[in-house]
């Protein structure tokens, strides 16, 4: 079964929870093996209230937390209600760079990596060095273990198009243009285009707590689908069974802007995708999955 490890900006919107949700669904219904999370992003409630979203979901796996983020207090909408009905804490959680090498290093088999959040706990497990876990750098661990990267990023309809993960802090920016350029792995990438437009959880129950963190977001009727339209491609697998034609480049990303760049190349490690059919396609799909 294809081992599958999460990074995400838990918190920031509320699309990360349906792209949980299709995971954990897809996890107990067989078709992946959800090894661990990883969260991209530094608030006081990320790690608990994710953790309570997953013992919620009955799918406890590790999380880690990227503490070399400066812990930031945002006016987060959802994570504070998830955080009250558990007694963990931040300090509960791992290195999240740490965790990217520990789940490598100890799943059998290879492993796929979905990042629907900024980049730089990838980046930093990418450039990893040697330590207690492994003998490997983290550029080794990869060619070894890692087999797929499928990430939520980039504005891929325009040369120069700048999206939210890569492209919101200097962090990001670099994280991002340092997985483009050095990762040793075929990547696949979803761009902002792809999943602007396409509501999903409008048709979930009001019990379901799901439906509570959307509506705590201020999406009661559904939020565009980014992270989830990532994560079920992911679980399939195949783009082209997921429903989408895709372009085979040289992907960048500048440091400096954010800004993204392809260059068409049939060789090359990369490609982002374009949908194939209307986005009642792709809204039923993951509907589907997530009720």
């Amino acid at each position: 079964m294809r081992n599958i490890i999460l990074g995400t900006d838990w918190g920031e919107d509320c699309d990360d929870a349906v792209a949980v949700r299709v995971l954990t669904r897809s996890h107990k219904a067989g078709k992946i093996n959800f090894i661990g999370a990883g969260i991209n992003t530094h608030t006081p409630d990320a790690a608990p209230s994710l953790y309570r979203f997953l013992e919620k979901e009955s799918c406890i796996i590790p999380i880690g937390v990227d503490k070399s983020c400066p812990k930031k207090d945002w006016q987060n909408r959802y994570q504070p209600r998830l955080a009250a009905e558990t007694d963990k804490t931040d300090d509960d959680f791992e290195d999240a760079v740490r965790l990217y090498r520990r789940l490598i290093c100890e799943a059998e088999g290879k492993v796929e990596i979905i990042e629907i959040g900024f980049l730089q706990v990838l980046a930093g497990a990418l450039m990893s060095e040697p330590d207690d876990i492994s003998p490997l750098s983290g550029m080794e661990l990869f060619k070894e273990k890692v087999s797929k990267v499928w990430i939520m990023g980039g504005k891929w309809s325009e040369q120069g198009g700048k999206e939210f993960n890569f492209s919101y802090t200097p962090f990001a920016r670099k994280a991002a243009s340092v997985v483009l350029e050095k990762c040793p792995c075929e990547i696949t990438l979803l761009g902002w285009e792809i999943g602007a437009g396409v509501p999903t959880g409008n048709t979930l129950s009001r019990d379901d707590y799901l439906y509570q963190v959307l509506a705590d977001h201020g999406s009661p009727y559904g939020r565009e689908s980014w992270d989830p339209m990532t994560a079920i491609m992911a679980v399939i697998g195949d783009e082209d069974m997921a429903g989408y034609n895709f372009v085979r480049c040289r992907a960048s990303v500048d440091p400096e802007t954010g800004a993204n760049y392809y260059i068409p190349d049939e060789n090359a490690k990369c490609k982002f995708v374009c949908k194939k059919f209307e986005d009642s396609y792709y809204i039923d799909m993951i509907n589907e999955v997530i009720e």
